[in-house]
């Protein structure tokens, strides 16, 4: 990788992004074996979470270890970001003890002013505006089911949020088709379609819907996240009633196509954008997408912190 950090999808080219899905797919079998190699032995990583987490601390921490390294976690009650010392303090500091960042934080100027003056590799684990690790998992996954990426229709249902931005930017980079449907106030904001289709260079891979019906039909992947996202809480009724007619359930399933596999980056909210009967159903591929987080997130590590 050509990149010293991980900060947006939009900074990878479409041959980074086949150089992690192979990195991946090599550790990923190395592990299943019962190996790991001890590519990072010695090599500390930092962990920043302004936004609590599970999976992505968890696998963060798994990945550094299985890889031979160490973790280090601080909360914003412990570091305070940008308000107890300066971002490029805390940047210009963390360098001199670590050989990596990862930061779960709410602006993407955080991360941005964190890697402008950070000598070590940046990752953003998660920002308002873009959730790359998660996207690359994703597509990961989807090319894991189903060996290619060609003719294969993504179908992302929902909020038109970080994690639609992201998989939106990784689909269209790799080529494959990308559609969402949103309620009207929570589409992909114009600026971002406009970025997004100078990407796609003319190619005809980005497709926008508000009737969830005319997007998820044929569709090969059909994906969801939560309604309310984190630090949105007070929104929450006002969602509810936004996205009522936006839920993954076995009458929208009838209308993709006959292998469609359901996708959820988790944490679900049961019963809102996704039904129980769909999530734990035999088309849901989305504890096999959880699971990759650490696969994928131990090639980003080798291929930024291995220098």
């Amino acid at each position: 990788m050509k990149n010293k950090d991980l900060i947006s999808i939009a900074d990878l080219s479409r041959s980074e992004i086949e150089e992690i899905f192979q990195v991946t797919k090599d550790l990923k079998e190395q592990h299943m074996k019962g190996f790991d190699e001890k590519c990072l032995s010695g090599k500390i990583l930092g962990l920043i979470f302004e936004k609590s987490s599970m999976r992505t601390r968890v696998s963060l921490e798994v990945a550094i270890v299985q890889l031979g390294g160490y973790a280090i976690y601080q909360s914003q009650t412990e570091i305070n970001l940008g308000k107890r010392e300066a971002i490029k303090d805390v940047a210009r500091v963390l360098s001199r003890y670590l050989n990596g960042i990862a930061i779960r934080t709410f602006g993407q100027n955080t991360v941005q002013e964190l890697a402008k003056y950070a000598t070590i590799p940046v990752i953003n684990a998660l920002s308002d505006l873009y959730h790359p690790c998660q996207a690359l998992t994703d597509v990961y996954t989807i090319l894991e089911k189903f060996s290619t990426l060609n003719n294969i229709k993504i179908v992302f249902i929902g909020d038109g949020n970080n994690v639609a931005k992201s998989l939106a930017q990784t689909c269209i980079l790799l080529g494959t088709d990308f559609h969402i449907a949103s309620p009207k106030g929570y589409e992909l904001d114009t600026d971002f379609i406009y970025e997004l289709k100078k990407l796609a260079n003319g190619k005809n891979l980005f497709h926008v819907h508000q009737d969830p019906k005319d997007a998820a039909k044929n569709a090969n992947v059909i994906y969801t996240d939560t309604w309310t996202s984190m630090g949105q809480e007070a929104e929450a009724e006002i969602r509810r009633q936004a996205f009522r007619n936006y839920q993954i359930n076995a009458d929208l399933l009838k209308i993709c196509a006959k292998d469609v596999k359901v996708m959820h980056c988790l944490p679900a909210h049961r019963g809102e954008e996704i039904t129980d009967e769909v999530i734990d159903g035999e088309r849901s591929i989305v504890y096999d997408q959880a699971e990759n987080r650490l696969h994928v997130e131990k090639a980003i590590l080798k291929l930024l912190l291995l220098r």
